[in-house]
């Protein structure tokens, strides 16, 4: 009896721990300000959204001008079997390094420094790779192969300055929907460029393009200097919606300030420094292993969709198949599904959220692997599906794997600011930042396993 006795005063002891600090277990949502500092406004919800946009739209880019990689690397075939990799390792490894250290520098972090930094660093890659879609086209495979890797470390580096930096700016405003909104950019980033590629190839298949080669590779050169001129568009645009986001935050810290520093700091960043609280990792993960396990593991299982998504054809001979179904659009229009899905689900936790939960958003993360096997189901490689059903594998595999990865990542990182001390939001913002990148990173890993299939 006094085994059991301890073993429930533990448990007890642990759901104390582990309480919100948001009565009722939940923040507030717009309509009600008084339990925030700061009030909540759609312009600065519209700037967060454009920096999520942002932030993942490089890599979108890098994705969407595959075919420009592919006939750059026509001749070497070691080149043009391994490049598609390569970028994957060089990005997931310098993304994942990148933010382990910026989240481990929180004391000197200025994060609209990182922001801004990562754009103009976006700027200047997307700039240079714009140039080279037009000049040095005489470049032999390694060159541009050096060249074309040094661009995505740099790119993936922003990558890592950008999630840092905005998670923890966000965080600082103690607004969980801002956070939502930065998970709604990601997604926006997500169905933009897939719907591009299926109108594309809707208005020009590629059967058009019988003339020669000479004419497809123009078209493909074109195609990749607008998908980079792009993403200097959408950084630059991102620079100049910031600047208003930068100035209201230098206000509202100097509101704070002044009720608790005085006249004591002599700068914006010195009486930010001065209220920062640095956290150790282990400290954060102590009080966030639920929604911090949550957002990993919806991550990892996530990474497979990628591999098993441009192995599934229709279900239609491609004979008798309409033009909407045949393997070129087909193929980006399940990527589509998904990512429609996936921008649906970062909108729903406005209205149905399971922040005051965290064992359940842990626990929905390892029930979301449920989806993997349904692809078995499905068209894989034309040798035919056991549903036998294009709609099964659109409307009840795709999108619902992107919708529940959509609302399951954007509930974790709006719940991270719920569970920890003020001074700790920007922190526990950069930290959640790291978990993502890791689960990204092991799932990137994992999903070579399926890579034969």
């Amino acid at each position: 009896m006094d085994r059991l006795r301890l073993l429930f005063q533990k448990r007890q002891a642990d759901e104390q721990e582990y309480q919100p600090l948001y009565e009722d277990g939940v923040a507030s949502g717009p309509e009600s300000d008084d339990e925030h500092d700061v009030a909540f406004s759609w312009v600065e919800y519209g700037i967060f959204v454009v920096l999520g946009v942002a932030m993942l739209w490089a890599w979108n880019m890098f994705l969407a001008a595959a075919p420009y990689f592919q006939r750059r690397f026509q001749t070497d075939d070691w080149a043009l079997k391994n490049f598609q990799p390569a970028i994957l390792s060089v990005s997931t490894l310098t993304n994942l390094g990148g933010t382990t250290f910026l989240a481990k520098k929180q004391h000197s972090a200025s994060y609209p420094f990182r922001i801004n930094s990562a754009l103009y660093l976006n700027i200047v890659v997307f700039t240079l790779l714009v140039v080279s879609s037009e000049t040095f086209l005489d470049a032999t495979s390694t060159t541009y192969l050096i060249f074309l890797l040094a661009m995505v470390a740099l790119a993936s580096w922003a990558t890592g300055l950008m999630q840092n930096g905005v998670l923890a700016f966000a965080s600082s405003f103690g607004r969980p929907e801002y956070m939502q909104a930065i998970m709604a950019g990601q997604g926006v980033a997500g169905v933009l460029p897939s719907l591009v590629q299926v109108i594309s190839v809707l208005i020009a298949p590629p059967q058009e393009a019988v003339l020669g080669t000479e004419t497809t590779d123009t078209e493909k050169g074109a195609a990749a200097f607008i998908y980079f001129l792009t993403a200097v568009a959408v950084s630059i645009v991102a620079l100049v919606a910031f600047i208003p986001l930068a100035q209201r935050h230098n206000t509202m810290v100097e509101n704070r300030m002044a009720k608790t520093m005085g006249e004591s700091a002599n700068s914006i960043d010195e009486a930010e420094r001065a209220a920062r609280k640095v956290v150790s990792m282990a400290k954060l993960f102590g009080k966030l292993y639920w929604v911090s396990g949550g957002v990993f593991l919806c991550f990892a299982v996530t990474m497979f969709f990628p591999v098993f998504t441009p192995k599934i054809l229709s279900v239609t001979p491609s004979g008798d198949a309409n033009a909407l179904l045949q393997p070129a659009v087909f193929i980006p229009l399940g990527f589509f599904f998904w990512n429609f899905g996936d921008l649906i689900g970062r909108s729903v936790p406005l209205l149905i959220s399971l922040r005051h939960r965290p064992v359940a958003l842990f626990s929905f993360g390892i029930a979301r692997s449920a989806f993997l096997p349904l692809y078995f189901l499905c068209n894989i490689h034309g040798r035919g599906a056991v549903v036998n059903s294009d709609l099964f594998y659109l409307l009840l595999v795709q999108l619902p794997f992107g919708l529940t990865n959509g609302w399951l990542a954007s509930d974790c990182m709006m719940a991270a600011g719920e569970w920890v001390d003020e001074n700790e939001r920007e922190a526990s913002g950069g930290f959640m930042g790291l978990c993502l990148v890791a689960g990204l990173s092991a799932g990137s890993l994992l999903s070579f396993t399926a890579a034969g299939i």
